[in-house]
């Protein structure tokens, strides 16, 4: 009979233990944060380090969005063509290609495929620091932790990100036209109509607004597992597919947010 309350009770217990850890690791990542936000303060610290972080997180990142954006536009094209046979007017493949990629496309793909090469990079780079004492080093050579390593990455992500995703967008619908006027007979003319069509300019708004929040999560999360990291080798692994995994959960996350907050009439 005890042995079958004990089994009774164990799904209970483990939830209690999941709720513990998922609250002691929420407290954990607020007073991250409020450190962070101390950290701004100590701008001589941060600065001299942003350019180089805008460089290695947003422009060495260039080459797979750009990659992605453009086979991104070819297919959107082929399957409005696809979709659209003979029930509706050719130049809507226009209007599909820029709707989709302005609002959604262009900014959830890239920012997921930067949150498996940022993300990775930001918790891989600071979790070896940890494991390494480099972090306690520079505790003791009066630099804040925060400041050096947090706060310009953050900001970096916040900033380079929009821009990514503004090159990306252009080249996607660039690759839609390229692909509408040799694959599908429009000219281009009729790609532009359609594009213009139901162009709105607080699309480009909406856009960036979202990818601001994505740069911020990913390289926010990131140094948080980074910092966080324990167990050598092992652990900076573990501290790096659990950043990419987690960012990309609150990229999804956060673009349904902003649906609903910003799309809403």
């Amino acid at each position: 009979m005890r042995r079958q309350t004990v089994l009774a009770l164990r799904p209970i217990a483990a939830l209690g233990g999941a709720t513990v850890r998922f609250v002691a690791v929420f407290g954990q990542f607020g007073a991250f944060v409020l450190d962070s936000a101390h950290a701004l303060m100590d701008v001589s610290t941060w600065a001299p380090l942003l350019v180089f972080h805008m460089r290695r997180l947003g422009v060495d990142s260039l080459p797979i969005a750009l990659f992605l954006a453009t086979f991104t536009g070819i297919v959107l094209a082929l399957q409005a063509s696809y979709t659209f046979t003979g029930a509706i007017p050719l130049y809507f493949v226009g209007t599909l290609v820029g709707k989709t990629i302005i609002l959604e496309l262009g900014p959830v793909l890239t920012g997921l495929a930067l949150a498996g090469r940022v993300g990775a990079n930001v918790a891989a780079q600071i979790g070896t620091m940890r494991v390494s004492d480099q972090i306690d080093a520079l505790a003791t050579m009066a630099y804040d932790p925060f400041a050096y390593l947090v706060v310009p990455r953050v900001l970096a992500g916040t900033l380079m990100f929009p821009i990514v995703v503004i090159f990306s967008d252009t080249i996607g619908i660039m690759a839609g036209w390229i692909t509408a006027i040799n694959l599908l007979d429009m000219s281009t003319q009729e790609f532009i109509r359609g594009l213009r069509l139901f162009y709105d300019p607080f699309d480009i708004t909406y856009s960036l607004i979202k990818t601001c929040s994505f740069g911020f999560l990913v390289t926010l999360i990131g140094s948080f597992e980074g910092f966080n990291t324990s167990g050598g080798a092992e652990g900076v692994g573990i501290s790096t597919t659990r950043a990419v995994v987690i960012s990309s959960m609150m990229i999804l996350l956060f673009d349904a947010f902003w649906a609903v907050l910003l799309l809403r009439k």
